[in-house]
This record gives structure tokens, sequence and C-alpha cells, in this order.
């Protein structure tokens, strides 16, 4: 079986993130604020972006950064597991966050978020569920 590109468009997945979009949560709209127009440090980044099976909450392509924001029905989920090595395996480095997180420490948020951009971050971490791209998927 042929491996497909991951930006080749999945049937269903440009309708599916447009509704995303629609109905972002109060959590997404607040980060949403922080990084659009390249507002942080001229990162580019888009939201609700299809990647293979998957729609990803905010995406830097630039610097193959995915930023996931997830409410306590994530808290230990295999599927988000599954996501995360799958986006790791294509090239893509995952960070996630708690939805309080964005309401309560917005600012170390957002200074996570360019630690990973700028490179001052690049391990693998549990505790601020960092996830660093497959270098071999390069």
């Amino acid at each position: 079986m042929a491996k497909q590109s991951v930006t080749k468009r999945r049937p269903g997945k440009t309708k599916h993130a447009r509704h995303l979009r629609q109905l972002e949560t109060e959590e997404e709209h607040y980060l949403w604020s922080d990084l659009r127009a390249r507002r942080l440090s001229g990162y580019k980044f888009a939201r609700q972006i299809p990647l293979g099976p998957y729609v990803v909450d905010f995406l830097c392509r630039e610097k193959g950064l995915v930023v996931e924001l997830d409410g306590s029905q994530h808290a230990e989920s295999l599927h988000d597991i599954v996501r995360t090595r799958w986006l790791n395996s294509q090239g893509y480095s995952v960070i996630r966050f708690w939805n309080h997180e964005v309401l309560r420490e917005r600012l170390a948020v957002l200074e996570t978020i360019l630690a990973v951009l700028d490179g001052r971050l690049t391990e693998g971490c549990n505790t601020i569920r960092f996830s660093p791209a497959d270098r071999r998927a390069k």
C-alpha cells in the first residue's frame, strides 16, 4: 500500500475543519487571538487544519508545530497518544495544553510555544506534554 501525503485532502475533512472553526471553545478563541496574524514573534499559525486523518487545533507549518488544546475528556486518552505518534512520524512536533492553562496561565502557554518555535525546547517532556517530531520523518 502506497503512503499517502499528509497534506492530501481527505473526503470531508475540510468541511469538518470549517465546522470546528465555527464551534471554537472560549480557550481556542483566546489562544487564537494571540497566535493569529503573526502576533507571536512573527510566526504564522493556522487553526483547525486537516492533516492526514486528523484535524489539528493550531499549526505552524514553518516549524512543523502542532498546538493542541484539551479538555478533561482527553486525560490519559489512548486516541491522543496514537494521534500524537502519527503526527510525530509525519514530521510534526506536538505540544498540548489543558484548557484551564490557557485561561489561567496564558503568558506561560505562549512562552512555552515560543520556546519550541525558537528551538529552546527540543526534548520530549510529559510534564509539559511536548512530543517532538520523529527526526527520521523529515
